[in-house]
């Protein structure tokens, strides 16, 4: 008996010897980009204040606006969830992963990917103006293959389980990199990428982007984390599964409604507004489920910074997808549509849904990995900044944009829109520089977490998910 229990032992610390690094690297490679993009960010923001700061054509804002896009969907999220991922799917199998080395080549294509589109957007050179599609079509390869690799490593770690079942974490992780495969390569393909058919595949790719690809692997961690931090099962195994498949459903042709009064085909965009309608089941679905699992919890708040960044993006999950099955409407889209209303909408969903539950993922896993720990001041700066700024964004750009709107439907002079929002792109510019430091405390937190000599060590031991659920 303690011959098999040394064995065992043996073997969970040859598992984190090869996990951890690879969870850390992803993690660190992840963060420069958040960096960078969110840097981007803070010139363009400023650039609607002060037009000619930053002159020159490598500064201007046609290249630089999918620069701060693409790093920010491509480099920071999609690397900082494929890491998590690398550690919850063989902790919830109760395996190894199945292969470190497919891990580290996926890693080098995804920078190889993230590095040369932001050079080759910065020289000038892109796909055209199809939002989040703008990298060269070879360098979306490189993405692709990225995606392969990962998925690949995923299913062969999941098809190794020591258990019957697939746990509920699994579900969301695989389906997430499948789908984003499947429409990454839809949007490659060249035989309808013109006219309409390149305007219906751009909001095919850019909605999936979000709904197929960030959100699954979001969930997915989430479904481990949120369980293991509270130490009790999710509500309900049964509701994430029903979420899981009314997601699949209602999600991937919804991008239609991004194109509503343009000539693609009125029953294109009228179903688009019926399964945006139709999203709200699998959002409320998953969002009750992960708040029902906190109840009576709530007070562990205020003792749990991992907790709160997690809460936070429950909440942007809800808020933000509900506001975006409203945004679909015609009567809505004629005051909101292109104004900066829907920058607003798309900061919530990414950055207070996908980036304050990527953090909270990471601020309780990657502690467990690496048996280090970020101080407590540097969490509650990360956070009360990110939150802070992120509102003062997020608010004053939905105001903002509804004047903008208003001012076109009323027949007012453009110029006479830009000088109405103008505050309000002065608070953006407020709200944008409260992120950015946010996120250079988040630099230092992860470096105190991976690398950090006064880092506080905390067990290395991390319990499966599935174990945490039974």
């Amino acid at each position: 008996m303690q011959t098999s229990v040394a064995a065992h032992s043996s073997s969970s610390e040859d598992e984190h010897r090869v996990q951890a690094p690879v969870f850390v690297a992803y993690t660190v490679t992840a963060t420069l980009w958040l960096l960078l993009a969110t840097g981007v960010g803070i010139v363009l923001a400023y650039k609607f204040g002060a037009p000619d700061f930053g002159p020159g054509e490598w500064l201007t804002f046609g290249r630089l606006r999918p620069i701060h896009t693409n790093a920010t969907l491509f480099g920071w999220a999609s690397l900082a969830l494929v890491g998590i991922a690398y550690y919850v799917t063989p902790r919830s199998c109760g395996v190894p992963l199945y292969s470190a080395r497919l891990a580290w080549i996926g890693l080098i294509l995804f920078n190889v990917a993230a590095l040369a589109g932001t050079i080759a957007l910065d020289l000038g050179y892109s796909a055209g103006s199809q939002e989040y599609r703008e990298w060269p079509w070879a360098i979306r390869l490189i993405f692709l293959a990225a995606l392969a690799v990962t998925a690949w490593n995923l299913i062969g770690t999941i098809a190794r389980r020591d258990t019957h079942d697939i746990y509920l974490s699994n579900w969301y992780i695989v389906g997430g990199v499948l789908w984003a495969s499947i429409f990454s390569l839809v949007a490659i393909l060249p035989w309808y990428q013109y006219g309409l058919g390149q305007v219906a595949v751009s909001g095919f790719f850019m909605h999936n982007a979000v709904g197929m690809w960030f959100t699954p692997l979001t969930l997915g961690m989430l479904y481990y984390t949120l369980p293991k931090l509270l130490s009790r099962p999710i509500y309900s195994y049964a509701l994430g599964v029903f979420a899981f498949w009314t997601n699949l459903v209602f999600y991937p042709i919804i991008g239609s409604h991004h194109f509503l009064f343009s000539p693609l085909p009125w029953w294109l965009q009228t179903t688009a507004i019926v399964f945006s309608v139709a999203m709200l089941v699998p959002v409320w679905g998953g969002s009750t489920n992960f708040l029902l699992t906190m109840r009576g919890r709530l007070r562990d708040l205020t003792h749990s910074y991992p907790l709160m960044f997690i809460f936070v993006g429950v909440v942007g999950y809800v808020v933000g997808s509900t506001q975006g099955t409203f945004e679909a409407f015609r009567s809505l889209q004629e005051v909101w549509h292109l104004t900066n209303f829907t920058v607003g909408h798309s900061h919530l969903t990414m950055y207070g849904f996908v980036n304050f539950a990527i953090w909270g993922g990471m601020y309780a896993l990657l502690p467990l990995a690496t048996g280090k720990a970020p101080g407590q001041l540097g969490l509650s700066l990360h956070f009360w900044m990110a939150v802070v700024g992120s509102f003062i964004y997020v608010i004053s750009l939905s105001i903002g944009g509804t004047i903008q709107g208003l001012d076109w439907m009323n027949g007012l002079p453009f110029i006479q829109s830009v000088v109405d929002i103008q505050s309000y792109w002065v608070w953006r510019g407020v709200g944008g520089s409260l992120m950015f430091l946010s996120h250079i405390v988040f630099a230092w937190n992860v470096w105190r977490m991976s690398f950090g000599p006064s880092a506080k060590a905390v067990p290395l031991a991390a319990v499966p998910a599935q174990g945490a659920a039974a």
